[in-house]
């Protein structure tokens, strides 16, 4: 399997794939695909990891999309405006953990399923919400990013505060809590909400630099109300 990330703005995967190779993705994901690609859609992962998805803002039903001929190609689109990352879960024996959401595709010896924060405190108040997803295997992942990706490498202790809403995913040896802003000043005046996430390494982070969620709700807030 090859592929390449094409467009900047609201950017696709594109998948080259030889015969016999698949992938697979939330039904509505699939932009283009050349002959030779034949289309399946069915619970992936079985039925309870599927009802899961639909918990965690996924599909019940997943497309799969398989390779009949050597040199067929599918692609995937981006939701809102961002980025597209790509992670080798080969390189990731624990697997990786993400925001509900961001799921865009994967190869089909991947296995995707909900998973529960470790702290109930975290779940309730986090922007990632009580339900985040895990991901493993030894094949491609790839997760849709609002505004562009931020790549943090934290060392045994080091601690990263982070707007609710702008984590995308980390390694599971992160450690991952939320705490309350101080001050009734920067709660009321603040602007940033009661809460921030807190990420302790060591391990690896991947942030984002728009939250689409907030974002369209400032413009929602910037329309004329109608009388």
């Amino acid at each position: 399997m090859d592929y390449k990330i094409v467009g900047q703005t609201v950017p696709v995967v594109e998948v080259t794939l030889n015969s016999g190779e698949s992938m697979y993705t939330q039904s509505g994901g699939m932009a283009y695909q050349t002959e030779g690609i034949q289309m399946k859609t069915n619970a992936h992962g079985g039925i309870m990891k599927s009802i899961g998805r639909v918990f965690a803002g996924e599909s019940m039903f997943m497309a799969n999309y398989t390779a009949e001929k050597d040199g067929a190609i599918v692609a995937f689109a981006s939701t809102v405006p961002g980025s597209i990352v790509s992670f080798d879960l080969s390189k990731y024996p624990g697997g990786l953990t993400f925001q509900k959401g961001s799921f865009l595709c994967a190869q089909s010896n991947v296995e995707t399923s909900v998973t529960f924060t470790k702290r109930f405190s975290a779940g309730l108040f986090g922007g990632e919400g009580f339900i985040l997803q895990k991901a493993v295997g030894n094949g491609m992942l790839f997760l849709e990013v609002d505004g562009d990706p931020i790549v943090k490498e934290l060392a045994q202790g080091e601690v990263l505060k982070v707007d609710t809403g702008n984590v995308v995913a980390f390694s599971p040896s992160i450690s991952y809590e939320i705490e309350t802003v101080k001050g009734l000043g920067n709660i009321f005046l603040g602007g940033e909400g009661l809460f921030l996430t807190k990420l302790v390494g060591p391990g690896k982070v991947i942030l984002q630099s728009q939250n689409f969620g907030d974002f369209a709700g400032r413009i929602l807030n910037l329309m004329p109300k109608s009388r």
